[in-house]
């Protein structure tokens, strides 16, 4: 193929590929599944307690007394719970890695032999597996790396915090068991009207958790609501016949 002029064209190069830069979301800092429960752990705790208390005949005043009660003493239940569950979980990788680096140190051979077998169970031809095995093994660190991912499924340099975790829940719940008060604290005393909000809460919340899954915001809060909704109306039910017997 030539140009106008007789010379020929310029042959096409090869392509350059594209190096596509992407971030993945933080899923094990522990902030996230601790929010996300504490919000709905408050919705439903105090959309729930006031439709029992509510359905009981209590008084504005009383409903508002045992949701203030609820919010303090769940936001500090969900941070001690979160903090101490989350540094269990680290302090127990932590025994697993120590046990991991002494049986390196004990049995290189046949932590290699395993290592070897890691790569090949992956699809590594054997003579390519035993190679790369060995190359990895030069680093004991990263060798014991290897090991407690492939061998535990957590990597021991990206553990949750428990104080973030501890955080998020308290801020969290304390925001979700306002809602269902909020009516009442400025000055709507109508059970309906706090449920209302208590279930519009749950909605946006589940709505909101959904952005970081696949599923549609309509399903996220939607599945909240309804089981918000069962668990206020259980308690309306229960509150009721204890304040129909009580009286």
């Amino acid at each position: 193929m030539s140009t106008a002029g007789g010379h020929p064209a310029p042959v096409p190069g090869p392509t350059e590929t594209t190096r596509i830069e992407h971030e993945h979301a933080d899923v094990s800092g522990g902030w996230l599944r601790a929010a996300v429960f504490g919000a709905m752990d408050g919705l439903v705790t105090n959309t729930a307690l006031v439709a029992g208390v509510g359905g009981g005949g209590a008084a504005p005043r009383a409903i508002v007394l045992a949701g203030v009660a609820s919010l303090v003493a769940g936001a500090i239940s969900m941070a001690l719970g979160e903090y101490t569950s989350v540094k269990t979980q680290n302090e127990q990788l932590e025994l697993e890695v120590d046990k991991e680096r002494r049986e390196l140190a004990r049995n290189p051979a046949g932590e290699l032999d395993e290592l070897v077998d890691m790569l090949r169970a992956r699809g590594v031809d054997d003579r390519l597996a035993r190679s790369v095995a060995v190359q990895l093994s030069r680093d004991p660190e990263t060798a014991l790396r290897l090991h407690v991912v492939a061998e535990l499924g957590l990597d021991p340099e990206d553990r949750p915090s428990p104080v973030v975790a501890a955080v998020s829940s308290f801020v969290t719940f304390g925001v979700g068991a306002l809602i269902p008060l909020l009516p009442y604290l400025f000055g709507f005393s109508l059970l309906w009207a706090a449920l209302v909000c208590g279930g519009l809460g749950l909605m946006v919340a589940g709505a909101l958790s959904s952005w970081f899954t696949p599923r549609p915001w309509w399903y996220g809060g939607g599945r909240q609501l309804l089981f918000g909704a069962a668990a206020a109306g259980i308690t309306y039910l229960i509150g009721a016949a204890i304040g129909v017997s009580v009286t």
